[in-house]
């Protein structure tokens, strides 16, 4: 049926347009449910990975009730590492990690034959699904045809699954509902990140895809429960590396209706999130990391360590709601 809908959509001129995708049964079949770190990588004083130190995290992480773990996602600092450093640390996170643990490794790039070829060297590095972010260079060309045309050539040639990742904050785009709701129809597209943060929106797409295998994880931990409420089935949560026990059971709760007792870890969550994420972003986080025993250090250029203004106030932040 989406065969048929996306040739006149996408590939007018072209009798000949169909997906292309050997590893459709095994794409719907995915769970993606559950809670995500998306790692930070640690750095030297002179800015190489630093590989020790990411092996130090990830020996921590595997002790927590993680689903998996996303590698290479905006946390990880992706547009600052070089290919080969994308690749080379989702093949070190591949060879620490359970295998019951899912990898989602990010592979977006600015074009879509940059992407494909990303992607299909993180399947080969171990990923069991990507994370693909929206091109955004052009932002204003993006819309909801030239972002199907993407996503339904990155699926067609990936080998593992596909999960669609909006990110406005970092991107200043939004993935169009439209587009979405037509890409949830691919049989190699398993879900939707979504990190805008935008309730109803959230509660449109669930509803609009329900009748389709796709499963939609909040991107932040500030707003969890609100996006379970309405259907969503997990996150992929920056405060995860650092209060990942604490994420982990504000899922549980929700899982298991105990709305009350969600609701209250939920406000203690609010502020440190917000601290990590969209008010002090990435310096935040490694910084935090320090305080709770993880390795973060340094990022690299050029964002800068945070002011002693503002991680006293990041400080605050963890302390006024007892996480410190």
């Amino acid at each position: 049926m989406f065969a048929i809908r996306s040739s006149s959509l996408l590939c007018r001129r072209s009798a000949a347009c169909t997906w292309r995708n050997t590893s459709q049964s095994a794409g719907k079949r995915l769970d993606i449910s559950g809670i995500y770190p998306p790692i930070a990588t640690p750095f030297t004083q002179s800015e190489d990975v630093d590989y020790q130190r990411l092996d130090d995290n990830l020996k921590k992480y595997t002790n927590l009730p993680f689903r998996g773990l996303v590698v290479q996602g905006s946390n990880g600092e992706y547009p600052f590492l070089t290919p080969e450093e994308r690749v080379e640390v989702v093949k070190r996170v591949k060879q620490a990690l359970p295998q019951h643990k899912l990898l989602m490794a990010g592979s977006g790039c600015e074009s879509t034959r940059a992407t494909i070829q990303m992607s299909q060297q993180m399947a080969d590095a171990g990923a069991d699904c990507l994370l693909v972010v929206t091109p955004c260079f052009y932002r204003g060309r993006m819309d909801s045809r030239a972002l199907i045309n993407h996503y339904a050539k990155v699926a067609d040639s990936s080998s593992v699954p596909v999960v669609l990742y909006s990110v406005p904050a970092n991107t200043g785009l939004d993935l169009p509902v439209d587009a979405i709701i037509q890409l949830s129809q691919h049989p190699n597209i398993v879900g939707l990140k979504d990190s805008g943060g935008d309730i109803t929106r959230i509660a449109l797409i669930v509803m609009k895809t329900r009748s389709q295998d796709f499963q939609v994880l909040a991107g932040s931990a500030g707003f969890l429960m609100a996006a379970y409420t309405v259907g969503a089935v997990g996150g992929v949560c920056a405060l995860a590396n650092v209060l990942g026990q604490q994420v982990c059971d504000l899922a549980q709760l929700c899982v298991s209706g105990r709305w009350d007792e969600a609701r209250e870890l939920q406000y203690r969550l609010i502020e440190p999130n917000t601290a990590v994420t969209r008010q002090y972003g990435v310096p935040a986080l490694k910084q935090a990391m320090e305080w709770f025993g993880y390795h973060g250090g340094v990022c690299r250029p050029p964002l800068q360590p945070l002011s002693k203004a503002d991680l006293e106030q990041l400080q605050v932040k963890f302390s006024s709601n007892g996480w410190l």
